[in-house]
């Protein structure tokens, strides 16, 4: 792409973001506000365009607006070990709801199992107690 002027409309556009993305990430400090021209609109740059891209990216993997600032100011001082350390921080949490998540995982499937079991058991009765919805139902853990 090469240098050209962009309105906040053809800027969301091209990042495929709404136009009212681009104005609260320029409240949170994300993206500069370009000067309005006394007459006109105002004109965003690549760079803006290449920071939309930049956060979008950043939080497909997971980081939040805030950590994103941090990685934007980091980038400013060229402190790689202080954004490595964010990563870090990033994939340990990720590395511990992948965990919680396989472990809701094994309990569905304990219960998908036992009601297939429950049910083949119990071919000729209309009602039978749904054990996985009682236990939800249950007072102990």
């Amino acid at each position: 792409m090469s240098n050209i002027a962009l309105t906040i409309g053809r800027l969301a556009k091209m990042a495929s973001v709404n136009v009212e993305t681009i104005r609260y990430y320029q409240k949170r400090g994300l993206i500069q506000e370009p000067v309005k021209p006394d007459q006109g609109y105002r004109i965003y740059s690549q760079a803006a365009y290449e920071q939309l891209l930049f956060i979008q990216r950043a939080k497909r993997v997971g980081f939040t607006l805030g950590e994103i600032q941090e990685l934007l100011i980091l980038d400013e001082k060229a402190n790689c070990r202080e954004a490595s350390l964010l990563a870090q921080q990033k994939l340990n949490l990720v590395t511990e709801k992948i965990a919680e998540l396989l472990q809701i995982k094994q309990t569905l499937q304990h219960y998908v199992s036992d009601c297939e079991h429950n049910a083949k058991n119990n071919r000729d009765k209309d009602n039978i107690s749904c054990g996985f919805i009682k236990s939800f139902k249950s007072t102990s853990k």
